[in-house]
């Protein structure tokens, strides 16, 4: 069986067509289908109107033709209120300017095959940022492992939001 032919599409703050919204629901709902009782993965849909309408929010869309396969994005960190602060972490050379990266995720008939990898890298590929920061469900070890195959360290715990898991704060130097 020949692979598949991903491609990568990239979309912007102020520049999103009709369905996108949507779109990322949908793949969300499959990516997490097992996990959508639990409320926090229910208001999903809150999370991609805050975070598409941040400006400088940058999307990347993997297809295999015309379906949408998974997704990675996120926005600029407001200068000094980086979220990643409270951890105590200090960035090498003092270099804080910080995107932040909220959401990578793959449908399940695409896993495995270094489409998150992809997504992740064409994400953060034109970012002009120091850092890159993330947060992973601390009862992952393997995406967190993952992650930090891809560079990140971790550098604290967070719990952003009463309803959300524990999450590890994880951090990247982009100019390395």
């Amino acid at each position: 069986m020949e692979p598949n032919v991903i491609e990568l599409r990239h979309f912007q703050h102020g520049h999103l067509p009709e369905g996108f919204r949507q779109m990322l629901i949908d793949v969300h709902a499959d990516a997490y289908a097992d996990a959508m009782d639990d409320p926090f993965n229910q208001r999903f849909d809150w999370f991609v109107d805050h975070w598409s309408s941040a400006e400088g929010f940058t999307c990347v869309v993997a297809y295999d033709g015309h379906e949408p396969t998974g997704f990675a994005y996120g926005a600029p960190a407001t200068p000094g209120r980086e979220w990643w602060r409270d951890t105590g972490y200090e960035p090498r050379g003092g270099r804080t300017s910080t995107y932040s990266v909220s959401e990578v995720m793959v449908r399940p008939q695409w896993r495995k095959q270094g489409v998150s990898e992809r997504l992740h890298e064409a994400l953060l590929k034109e970012r002009t940022e120091a850092l890159a920061v993330l947060l992973v469900d601390v009862d992952h070890p393997k995406v967190q492992a993952l992650y930090e195959s891809w560079g990140y360290s971790k550098v604290g715990e967070r719990q952003p939001f009463a309803d959300s898991p524990l999450f590890a704060v994880m951090v990247k130097d982009l100019r390395d």
